[in-house]
């Protein structure tokens, strides 16, 4: 089990990891993060309205279902917000530089390290 500064430092070593962080979507704040670029604390709470939206939207359509990852496609980078299974409220959020970057593996990473995280 990791804590929440080894998670994100572990995010951030991926190829093309620009900034990593553990966002609590019942308020927005950032409780863990590494790397720069962008200002962290408003993008936690701009994809904390994503993530809430997305929940909100998925009830309304009875679909009775769980979100592995939400992902954004910008021109120059990827966002990735993954939900901490275990610790509902939680998610990871990883932006990534989308010309050193390899996706699927930094989707699986993500996913493997989610699972590990200790709070």
């Amino acid at each position: 089990m990791a804590n929440l500064k080894d998670s994100v430092n572990e995010l951030l070593a991926i190829d093309g990891a620009l900034v990593s962080a553990i966002v609590d979507s019942n308020s927005g704040m950032v409780l863990s993060h590494a790397g720069s670029g962008i200002d962290i604390e408003l993008a936690a709470a701009g994809n904390t309205e994503v993530m809430r939206a997305k929940l909100k939207t998925m009830h309304m359509l009875g679909l009775g279902d769980q979100i592995d990852d939400i992902l954004i496609t910008l021109a120059k980078q990827y966002h990735i917000i993954r939900p901490i299974s275990k610790h509902e409220g939680l998610f990871i959020y990883l932006v990534l530089d989308k010309t050193r970057s390899n996706l699927a593996l930094a989707r699986r990473k993500a996913q493997d390290i989610e699972t590990n995280i200790e709070v």
